[in-house]
């Protein structure tokens, strides 16, 4: 009820564990925090959470608008709603490397598991888009390094996104993911790969876990899951994925509210709301009002 029972520390250490077993990690991105439980209760591993998906929740594009208090509000309200690690966007630190080891700071604080830095340019640009800058490596490394000495936490984990593939090829993402590695970074989030064989190749390069972005309409192919383990892939994300279909079906619905003027028809595409209420353990509210409030008035 209310939230997670897990505290952050916990889920930390344990999403540590499973990342270090080799298995490949299933993170889709929650648009809100019912989203977040019902990952949860699919099965999957983790939740991640988009600074895209952040963006358009409030009607702006992914260029590196949002601010650190929304991001990691926004991050809170998902993150305490599941007992599951949440990986958090945080686009290019939000700032020079002091922002950034206050950014590692305050996501920490807000109970999220791990976040990824990126060596775009400000301001950033969807990672799957053209014409995409990124900084030179001192400056990548930079931001790496600070967001690592300003962890409190050292389960926290801090991933290092490149975006070079698509500026400079798979052999400059290499030597650029190298360089962040050695800066501290514990995880690399390749951006943009056309092909199993660039996850390969980082695979082959690196010592430490990489992600595969599964986002539709983009630059890399949409691999599944086994394919993504057969290339040694540790973390797969699908960030955008369930707002997608959401507002495909919200769309649908309101054309359908326009053309006959009810949904009647659509009722067996809805979540019922005993299925919501479940979701959202209504019944342990309803408990808790009993066992709390339950008291009888004495009269003298």
């Amino acid at each position: 009820m209310l939230h997670s029972t897990v505290p952050a520390h916990e889920k930390r250490r344990l999403f540590r564990e499973r990342l270090a077993s080799g298995e490949l990690l299933r993170f889709p991105g929650a648009f809100n925090p019912l989203s977040a439980r019902m990952i949860e209760r699919k099965g999957f591993e983790g939740v991640y959470i988009s600074g895209a998906v952040l963006s358009a929740d409030l009607g702006l594009p992914d260029i590196g608008l949002t601010t650190l208090t929304e991001v990691a509000g926004r991050g809170q309200q998902i993150a305490r709603m599941t007992d599951l690690p949440a990986i958090i966007d945080a686009d290019t630190g939000f700032g020079e490397p002091m922002n950034v080891a206050r950014t590692i700071q305050t996501l920490e604080d807000a109970g999220l598991a791990g976040t990824h830095i990126e060596d775009q340019i400000n301001p950033k640009r969807c990672g799957h888009l053209d014409g995409k800058a990124v900084v030179d490596e001192g400056t990548a490394v930079k931001r790496i390094r600070a967001a690592v000495d300003a962890r409190r936490d050292p389960n926290f984990l801090i991933m290092a996104r490149t975006d070079i593939a698509a500026v400079d090829g798979i052999d400059a993402a290499i030597d650029r993911a190298k360089a962040l590695v050695d800066a501290g970074a514990d995880a690399i989030f390749p951006e943009a790969m056309r092909s199993l064989a660039e996850f390969e190749a980082m695979r082959t390069a690196l010592d430490v876990p990489i992600l595969a972005n599964m986002t539709e309409f983009g630059k890399s192919e949409l691999f599944s899951s086994e394919q993504l383990r057969s290339a040694g892939v540790n973390i797969v994300i699908w960030p955008v994925s369930l707002l997608r279909i959401a507002m495909g079906a919200a769309s649908r619905a309101l054309d359908t509210l326009l053309d006959e003027g009810h949904l009647t028809n659509k009722l067996d595409e809805m979540q019922h709301r005993a299925d919501l209420y479940e979701l959202i353990d209504y019944e342990q509210y309803n408990h808790f009002d009993q066992d709390i409030f339950n008291f009888e008035i004495v009269k003298d």
